[in-house]
C-alpha cells in the first residue's frame, strides 16, 4: 500500500513506463516536473508547443532538453489538440496541460468529434491529498470539475474514488460519503445522496470498498469524535476516500489542506481515455509531479 507520495515513485520503477503528452507544455513549472518525472523512470514524453519557448525554458533551467520528443505548434489551443489526436492513436498514455487555459484545455478533450470522453462518461477530478494532520493518504472528490453533481455524477465519483484507491495498494477503502452531519435528515439533499450510495453498497452495486454516509467531515476523519457522538461504522476515524457532496465543499478542504496544513498532493481528472492532469498554472513542480505519478499509476 502506498502510504507516501513519495513511495509512487519506487513503486513506479518496477512497472512499464508511460509515455506523457504535455498540452502545450511551455512553462517551467510543467516543463520541470516533467523532466523530474523522466529522470526518476516513470515516464517518458513528449511535449507539444512552441519550440522556442521550450528550448528557452530548458535553457534557463538547465534542463536536457533531449530528454523530450518535442512537436512545435506555437498556438495553444491547436497545440491541445494535437496533444489529443496522440492519445487517440496511441501515441501516448496519460495527457497533461501546459500553460494554457483550462478552458481551452478541456474543449479539447470534450470535442464530439475528436476528444477523449466515451459516450455518456462522466469527467471528475480526483485528489490524492498527503496532510500531515492525518495517519494516511486520503483521496478525495469531486473539487474542480463537477459543481454539484447529481445522484448518477456521485456514483461515478465514488467508483473513481475507489478505483484510484486500488491503484494505490488498497485492496478495500473505506468512503465516507460527506454532508453536513450522520444523521439522516431526509430534508437534505447530501444526507440521502449519501444513504442510498452507501446502501448500494452494502447490496454490491459499488464494488471493492467500505462506504458508509451520511458522515460529517469530523466523524469520517477522527475516531474521537465519532466515539463522542456514538457513531458506529467501520469506516469513521479511518476513511481512505472522501465523496464530497459539492465543489465548494471540496474545493475549501483542498485549499485549506494545501495553505493552511501545507499538504502535497497529486491529481488528475478520470472518465476520459486516459487520465489528464489537470493542474493549476500556478502549481508547484512538486504537485506537477506527483500528479503525473499517480496518472502513471492509473494510467
Amino acid at each position: 500500500m502506498i502510504k507516501k507520495l513519495d513511495d509512487l515513485f519506487d513503486e513506479l520503477k518496477s512497472r512499464p513506463t508511460k509515455r506523457i503528452i504535455g498540452a502545450y507544455a511551455c512553462d517551467s513549472h510543467t516543463i520541470g516536473a516533467i523532466y523530474n518525472a523522466v529522470k526518476k523512470g516513470i515516464v517518458s514524453a513528449t511535449l507539444v508547443g512552441d519550440e522556442k519557448k521550450i528550448a528557452d525554458v530548458c535553457k534557463s533551467e538547465n534542463i536536457d532538453i533531449s530528454l523530450f520528443d518535442i512537436v512545435n505548434e506555437p498556438v495553444d489551443t491547436k497545440a491541445a489538440t494535437k496533444a489529443v489526436d496522440m492519445i487517440n492513436k496511441g501515441e501516448g498514455d496519460i495527457l497533461m496541460k501546459g500553460t494554457l487555459s483550462t478552458d481551452r484545455y478541456m474543449r479539447a478533450i470534450l470535442n464530439k468529434e475528436n476528444g477523449l470522453v466515451p459516450p455518456k462518461a462522466v469527467l471528475s477530478h480526483v485528489t490524492v491529498i498527503e496532510n500531515p494532520a492525518y495517519h494516511k493518504l486520503l483521496i478525495v472528490g469531486d473539487v474542480a470539475v463537477i459543481p454539484a453533481p447529481d445522484l448518477d455524477q456521485k456514483i461515478a465519483i465514488t467508483n473513481y474514488l475507489i478505483r484510484t484507491a486500488h491503484a494505490l495498494g488498497i485492496d478495500k477503502p473505506k468512503v465516507a460519503a460527506i454532508a453536513a452531519t450522520e444523521q439522516m435528515l431526509p430534508k437534505m439533499p447530501a444526507c440521502v445522496d449519501a444513504a442510498i450510495i452507501s446502501k448500494m453498497s452494502d447490496r454490491g452495486q459499488i464494488k471493492g470498498a467500505i462506504v458508509d454516509g451520511p458522515l460529517a467531515f469530523d466523524v469520517a476523519i477522527d475516531k474521537e469524535s465519532a466515539e463522542i457522538k456514538g457513531v458506529q461504522s467501520p469506516v469513521a476515524g479511518d476513511a481512505d476516500c472522501l465523496l464530497f457532496p459539492n465543489i465548494e465543499t471540496g474545493n475549501v478542504f483542498y485549499k485549506t489542506s494545501t495553505k493552511l496544513c501545507k499538504a502535497e498532493l497529486g491529481a488528475f481528472v478520470a472518465g476520459a481515455k486516459c487520465p489528464c492532469i489537470l493542474s493549476s498554472r500556478g502549481d508547484t513542480v512538486n504537485t506537477k509531479l506527483y500528479s503525473i505519478a499517480i496518472a502513471a499509476m492509473l494510467a
